[in-house]
This record gives C-alpha cells, structure tokens and sequence, in this order.
C-alpha cells in the first residue's frame, strides 16, 4: 500500500511571529512615508502641504511665489529626501551585514575602512588636483572606499587567522588608523582640503544632486541584491564556521560576496554625503530587538530603520537651530553616542 504524506501546518509561534514582523514592517514603511512628507515641508521656509503638492506637479507658472516653491521642493528638499532615504537604507543594510559577519555587536560599516578610505581619497584628490564640487571628488571617495575595504579583507584572508571575524576587525582598526593619518597629514599640508574634510567628515545630505545621487544608487542597488542573496547563508555563519561548513555553507566564497556587498553599501553612501557614525550601530541593534536573529528579516528591517533614521535626523537638523541648520551627520552622532553608551551599561553586547 502507498504511503500518504500529511504536511504539518506551521507551528503556531512561528505564524504570530511572520505576522508581526509583516506588519512590522508595514508600519515601518508607512512611517518612512509620513518622515518623507514632512521631510519636503520643513526648512527654513516652512511650506504647506498644498505647497509641496504644487512644487511637485505644478507647471511653470510666472508667480514668483510658486516659482520659489518648485525651485526649493524640486532642487533642495526632493534631492536630500532622496538621498537620505537610500544612503539609510545603505548604512542600515551594511550595518547589520557587517555585525552578521564578523558576529561582532558593536561591529559598523567604518569597521572595514570605507570612511577612512573615503576621506583619505577625498583630501588626496582636492589637494592634487583642485577639485571642489561633489561630483567631482564623489568618485574618488567612493574608489578610495572600495579600495580600502579589499585591502582590509585582503589582509584577513592570508596568515594564520585567514577567515577569523577577529582578524577582519583587526585589520579594518590597523588600516583605519593608518588612513585617518594619512588623512591628516594631507590636510593640515593644504588648507582647500581641511576646509573640504571639515564639511564632508560632517556627513550631510544635503547639496547634492541628481547627477550624484542617481549613480551613487546604482552601486548601491547592486550592493542589496548581493546582500539579500546572502542572507540564509549569514544565519548559518552565526551557528559557528564548522557548523555552517557542515551544512554545506562555502565560508569563503559567502564572506567575500558580503564584503563586497558591504562595501559598495558603505562606500556609496559614505561617499555621497561623508561619514555618518553609529547609524548602522544603532539600527542594526533595534531590528534585532524587533525581529529577532533572523538575518532574513533582520536585514530589512534594518534597512528600514536606518533610511528612517537618517531623514528624522535630517528634518531635526533643519528644525533645531532655524534658520541655521545641522547636519545629519552631527544629529546622528548626538543620538547614537548615548545609543552605545546604554548599550554597554545594560551589557547587551552579546553575539550578533
């Protein structure tokens, strides 16, 4: 006689669980919708929401006023919307891959040298060659970036301690420090490169455009696609290497797309609006207080966050010190230092 398969239905906790990251994540988008919206209204010139609906769809008019209007909502504010929503999403992404990787907690994106690189290549190329506009050094800082972060997994892939999460921390710390003097040597040498540094290492969103924001998207596109494809293997890593191995995991192989993909997250985002610390710290953690281990919904979620973050961030920098501003960077920074510091005085750094 043929044997009948019944399939199990799904256990009752895991059901509740699929429902509430949905839903979740649902919230999640419908918050970054509502910071969008309140993102192309508030600035030095607060505007209505009829008024960003007509500087959003509204043909050109000879009213001044409404020309004001779709000048300010279509070449500042949509630009840095745009740019902080992708370069939050970047960091958070990266910020979680890495913490995934090398099973380190405290782990970010600035852990591979990226930020280092970065700026090390901004600098090098203003003092050389004169460059001035972001879309000229835009390039170089995301080169600079991507080179830095080969290098450092170059490093931990050879020796005794090849593939060790630890030796990749080490050699991102090693490389890191050497750039940031390096970093330091040039501009204190050319005074056009410590003014570009000292507004760059701010990490803004704002004054960049399309033609920066559009290719920087690109990379960064590319770098989502590698890491989603990665993420069953990421939960297999955090069970321990020989584990992983023994269910079939190509350890190398796995580590070199993640770095890759972090990498161009990182990079791309770091390269458009500066460095931005502690962003990807601190939304990597609050996902995984929301969704739990599970990289597969982890990442998302971070993704999320992180693009969250950076707007309100943005919109609080224009809002604290009117009609000035402060830049996200500066913001994110004065909400993750304490970030980090209940983090360590509740002693929640266990392993990612």
């Amino acid at each position: 006689m043929g044997t009948t398969t019944v399939e199990r239905p799904a256990p009752k906790g895991a059901t509740e669980a699929r429902t509430r990251r949905v839903v979740g994540s649902l919230a999640l988008l419908l918050i970054l919708l509502a910071a969008v919206v309140v993102s192309l209204a508030v600035g030095a010139r607060a505007l209505s929401p009829a008024d960003v609906w007509q500087g959003l769809t509204g043909a050109p008019d000879p009213d001044r006023r409404l020309t004001e209007i779709r000048l300010i909502v279509r070449t500042v504010r949509v630009p840095r919307t745009v740019l902080a929503v992708v370069a939050g999403v970047a960091l958070g992404v990266g910020g979680a891959l890495i913490q995934g990787y090398t099973r380190n907690p405290i782990a970010d994106t600035g852990l591979l040298g990226v930020n280092a690189g970065a700026s090390f290549a901004v600098v090098t190329v203003i003092a050389v060659f004169g460059f001035a506009g972001p879309f000229q050094y835009v390039w170089f800082a995301f080169l600079g970036a991507a080179v830095a972060g080969v290098v450092v997994f170059g490093l931990a892939s050879v020796g005794r301690g090849a593939g060790n999460p630890l030796t990749l921390a080490l050699a991102g710390q090693g490389i890191t420090v050497f750039l940031a003097a390096m970093t330091t040597a040039v501009a204190l040498s050319d005074k056009a490169s410590l003014n570009a540094l000292r507004f760059w290492n701010a990490g803004s969103v704002a004054g960049v455009g399309f033609d920066v924001i559009w290719p920087v998207t690109a990379f960064i596109a590319v770098g989502l696609v590698l890491a989603l494809t990665t993420l069953p293997a990421v939960n297999l890593l955090n069970l321990g290497d020989d584990v992983a191995r023994g269910l079939g995991v190509g350890i190398a192989l796995t580590r070199a797309v993640g770095i890759v993909a972090i990498t161009l997250l990182a990079g791309a985002a770091t390269a458009a609006c500066g460095p931005i610390a502690f962003l990807g710290l601190m939304v990597a953690h609050v996902a995984r207080y929301l969704t739990g281990p599970d990289y597969r919904w982890l990442v998302p979620y971070a993704g999320l966050l992180g693009a969250i973050v950076l707007l309100v961030c943005d919109i609080a920098g224009r809002l604290l010190v009117r009609p000035g501003e402060l830049d996200a960077g500066v913001v994110v920074a004065l909400l993750g230092a304490p970030f980090f510091a209940a983090l360590v005085w509740r002693g929640k750094f266990k392993s990612a």
